[in-house]
């Protein structure tokens, strides 16, 4: 059995979405989708009026479930894209 002291803190191996920042993830389906597209997809008031990427930032920060929906549409993207 491993010694849990020797375990990485920072290691997440079921994680698909570890070290990928909600700016990268924003920036991404902004340029796949585009502002419009991606409020259809998510129909959250940062994406739907007057987007900008600190917008969605700041309210996806402090909004779980938002963040949440927008990591979904992520990894689907990705996902989908590897084929």
């Amino acid at each position: 059995m491993e010694d849990s002291k020797n375990q990485d803190p920072n290691a997440q191996p079921n994680n698909p979405l570890h070290g990928v920042r909600l700016i990268d993830m924003i920036e991404y389906l902004v340029n796949k989708y585009g502002w419009e597209r991606l409020g259809d997809r998510i129909t959250i008031r940062c994406f739907t009026h007057d987007p900008s990427i600190n917008s969605s930032l700041k309210f996806l920060r402090k909004t779980e479930w938002a963040r949440k929906k927008v990591e979904d549409l992520y990894f689907r993207t990705v996902e989908r894209e590897k084929g």
